[in-house]
Order: structure tokens, then sequence, then C-alpha cells
């Protein structure tokens, strides 16, 4: 248990820590890398080593590739690149131009469209055009696009109970919830991502389980060994109802309501997880390069946070979102599906003005696993952890991609987060009136 709490509590100060001026000891310099500059599994998250990391999550962590298909689909441009120096003003309202604040707010990589048109994109911290790079939670909003397909084929009933196609769930706290509660984040789970209660079963059994974080010893266990191997065993054999509280009264986001929908697409589809995303979604999109995605311990796809691809196929996969499913004129996605993330209920804002983590933040609600900023502007955005963002809307034709290496991994109240979504907000008024 001293181990855990050791390695845990490394997250705890990154997540914890004010970065406002950090001092950046190389990473990974010389042949070998020095001892000091070395980048391992256990330092993969902290910062500057995830400058380097977040753009080879394949080095600490284990992957499966997701294959680029088909004609690329071709940018020209970017046909703007003055867009360095518009001004704009961070969350403290200092005035900068584009880059400064990206710059400065530890951005790896940043794309900016208009229509079909790629108008901008800057790198930094050693990325560039051709690199993956992690998506973390941005993930969630691929994965619930498509299962879009699967509600448009009419293989799952949105109002139905997980365990009505996973039996393994029954019992289990997603047995009385139902599939749109999970999208929702709102399924009433007694399970906590706890990074201060050490004998959480978050800690002691997802954390190893999910293979996405350093635990002594957790890789070097065998399936005959342990009862949870992988992330799946643990939403059969440890999720339990958090009876205090009703499904859908509440959003408590919660990794695991993101790794349940990767289990469904997989069980119903009978494919790999990867597999169904090239097929269905990463072949049509004409992406330049092959993505993959990070998996758990039992290695299956780590659904809740593992994709990873450049920033200009991360902008194509935003572009299809903006156009309700469509890209390059072929329906990839139903468009009363991408639709429907904008359809928002009076309960759904209640839950986010409730959460005392989210309220003062822009989103007025979360609905399948993506956050709404104005749903009459179509203006939303898929998030993940150290600042990786995927901002579109439709009221302007715009969509922004940035990927990021921000010390403290939490979005809500961070400062650089903040800083680069106002910025966003603000260029995309400006392109949407010229």
């Amino acid at each position: 248990m001293n181990s855990i709490l050791k390695a845990l509590t490394t997250l705890i100060v990154l997540l914890s820590t004010s970065w406002s001026v950090i001092a950046k000891p190389p990473v990974m310099e010389g042949y070998p890398p020095s001892r000091e500059s070395q980048a391992t599994m256990k330092n993969y998250l902290e910062y500057p080593f995830n400058q380097w990391t977040f753009r080879n999550i394949g080095a600490p962590l284990n992957v499966v590739m997701i294959p680029r298909e088909g004609n690329i689909y071709n940018f020209s441009g970017p046909e703007m690149p003055s867009l360095a120096e518009y001004q704009v003003t961070d969350i403290k309202n200092k005035t900068m131009e584009l880059q400064t604040l990206f710059a400065e707010n530890h951005t790896d990589g940043l794309v900016v469209i208009k229509g079909d048109k790629l108008l901008y994109e800057n790198y930094f911290n050693g990325f560039n055009e051709h690199a993956q790079h992690i998506w973390f939670s941005m993930s969630k909003s691929l994965a619930s696009t498509a299962f879009g397909l699967l509600v448009q084929d009419k293989k799952v009933d949105l109002s139905a109970s997980p365990s009505k196609y996973i039996p393994e769930l029954e019992g289990s706290g997603f047995d009385r919830v139902t599939l749109q509660h999970v999208l929702d984040m709102a399924s009433s789970i007694d399970f906590k991502e706890s990074y201060t209660d050490f004998s959480s079963d978050f800690a002691v059994h997802y954390v190893p389980a999910l293979n996405m974080g350093w635990l002594p010893g957790a890789g070097d266990v065998q399936p005959e060994s342990t009862e949870i191997y992988g992330v799946h065993d643990f939403l059969a054999k440890f999720i339990k109802p958090d009876l205090k509280r009703e499904p859908g009264d509440n959003l408590d986001y919660n990794s695991s309501n993101a790794d349940l929908i990767g289990w469904l697409i997989s069980r119903i589809s009978g494919q790999p997880f990867q597999d169904y995303i090239q097929k269905n979604i990463w072949s049509k999109l004409g992406a330049e390069h092959d993505a993959y995605i990070a998996v758990d311990r039992a290695f299956m796809p780590a659904v809740t946070g593992g994709m990873n691809s450049t920033t200009r196929d991360a902008a194509r996969f935003a572009m299809m979102i903006r156009d309700r499913g469509n890209f390059n004129g072929q329906q990839i996605i139903p468009a009363n599906w991408i639709d429907e993330t904008l359809n928002i209920s009076q309960r759904l804002r209640k839950n986010m003005s409730d959460n005392l983590i989210y309220s003062e933040e822009p989103w007025t609600s979360y609905h399948n696993m993506w956050w709404v900023i104005d749903e009459k502007k179509g203006e939303f955005c898929a998030m993940g952890i150290h600042g990786q963002v995927m901002y579109i809307n439709r009221s302007t034709d715009t969509v922004m991609v940035w990927f990021s290496s921000q010390p403290v991994a939490g979005n809500p109240r961070n400062v650089n987060t903040q800083s680069k979504l106002k910025a966003a907000k603000q260029l995309s008024t400006y392109l949407g009136s010229n």
C-alpha cells in the first residue's frame, strides 16, 4: 500500500500545484538519454516529460493501431498565417498575439479550420503535423459518436439497461441505469476517481487495470493471479450503485462510463473497438496518418482516454461532427445523432449547474459525452486532461483543435485551459464575421 500511496501522491501534486512559471529540464537528451532526462512509465504524465511522451505514447504504454485508408483529404494552405498575430485576451484579460497565448499555455499543436479550409496551424515543443498526440478524454466523444451507429441500426435501445447487452453487468451498479444515463455521465454509481483514498477500488484495482498510470508491479500481474485484470473485470465486479442518488439526477463525470460504451460497441458489433472505429470512421475521413489507441492490462482499448492522432486528423474528425456527420460528401454518422448532442433538456442543464466542479465553467450541459457551451450556436467541445481540446462552432463554421502538455492534469478552473478556450471563442467570432 505504501507504493500505491507514493505513486498516487505524485498525481495529487500534479493536480494541485500552481505552474505559472516552471523551469524546463531537458527531456530524452542524449543517445542514450541521460538519467535525469529519461522519460519513463512512472513520469510520463509529469511536466516536462509529458512534452515528449504525449507525442510518443507508444513508448510508455501499449497500443493497437487504427490504420488510415483511401485517398487523403488534402488541405491547401495554411491560408491565413497572419492569424498568429491576431490579438486575443487570456483569462486574466491580458492582451497578446494568438501564437503567444497558445505557446505560453503549454500548447503542442494548434489547427484552425473554417469551412473546408485550413487557415492556421502552429506547433511547439518538438511536435509537428506528422506526429500523433494522445487525446485523453476527447476519446470519450469519439466513442459516443461511434455508438450512434448502433443506435441508428436499432441494435441498442437507449432506455435499456447495459446489462441487457452485457449479462456480466447484472447486479452491478450499471444494472439499474439506462444507456442514456451512461452517455450523460448520470449513472449514479458508487465509484469515485479518488486520488486521496489509497484503499479505494480506483487506486487498488482500476488504475492498474487501465494500465495508463504507474503502480509498482501492476504490469507484472498475470490473469490467473488476480480477479481484476482488465477494465471490463472492474466494471462487472466492483462498480456498485450509489443508493443515495437516482440515475439521471446528477452529473458525476466518471471514466468508467466511457469504458462501458466501448465494451458495448465491441460486444454488440462483435468487433474489437479499434477495428470498429477504423471501419466506420477513420477509414472515411481522408486521414493523412494512422491513429492508434492505448490498451488496458488485458490489451483491450482504453476507450476512456487512449486515442492518438495527428492534429490535422483530429480536425478532420471535428469537421465531420460540425457538419452533422458528413465529411467530404459522405454521411459517416447519422445527422440526427450529432444533432441530439445539442438537444439539451432542463434536467441536463440542472445537472451541470448543480455540479460544484463545473458550475463556474462555460458549459451549459454535458450530453452524449460532449461538453456543450451554446446549443443554439452549435458551440461545443471534446475535452481531455492536460489541455486537449476539440472546439466546434457551427454558427461560425469553425473548428479548432489543440493538443497540449499542460503540467496540471485537470481542466476545471485551469488557467491554461480557460485562456485557450477564451481565445478560441474570440477567434471564432472574428472568423465568423469575415
